[in-house]
């Protein structure tokens, strides 16, 4: 038999499954790279995804980890209790000034819709009875004014939360 480049054999595998000759058939079948069961593009996803997830996936569990637990070595912060921030005045718009969502590249909408996900998942344990959700203009307008220090409006934060009982991530 003569032997295919492995580029040949890929571009081969690619042009039987992208012109679907085998995705009606859901029988294993003998290909070059070995038997295979032919792709489905109606096959279900493994895992839930929404188009909020994603961008946290995208732009922020790099740093606070899928689960969202953050990184006490690298001073991360937990998010899987950034609830705590609402029950504080000011904790609130804090959420969506830090640099990191500034930085993020996400639109106001966009961090509206994470910050709502990661309460509806990863903080919900941590969100307040009443908790309403945020939306783009509330975002805009608390980005369009971040602190000049955050390491100081945090620590105001964390002194706050101290003094009526809440520990903050």
């Amino acid at each position: 038999m003569a032997c295919l480049s492995s580029a040949c054999c890929g571009l081969l595998v690619a042009v039987v499954l992208t012109t679907g000759a085998l995705a009606d058939d859901a029988r294993p079948v003998d290909t070059l790279l070995g038997r295979q069961v032919p792709a489905r593009a109606d096959a279900p996803a493994v895992a839930t995804t929404t188009q909020a997830r994603s961008h946290y996936v995208l732009h922020c569990a790099g740093c606070h980890g899928f689960d969202g637990a953050g990184s006490r070595a690298g001073q991360v912060p937990d998010m899987r209790r950034v609830g705590d921030f609402l029950r504080l005045p000011g904790g609130r718009e804090f959420i969506v000034q830090v640099p990191g969502v500034l930085g993020s590249g996400l639109d106001d909408a966009q961090v509206a819709d994470v910050t709502n996900w990661l309460f509806e998942t990863l903080a919900a344990a941590s969100r307040p009875v009443g908790f309403q959700l945020y939306d783009a203009a509330e975002v805009a307008r608390a980005r369009a004014r971040p602190p000049v220090d955050v390491a100081a409006r945090r620590r105001q934060l964390v002194d706050a939360g101290r003094a009526v009982g809440v520990v903050l991530p």
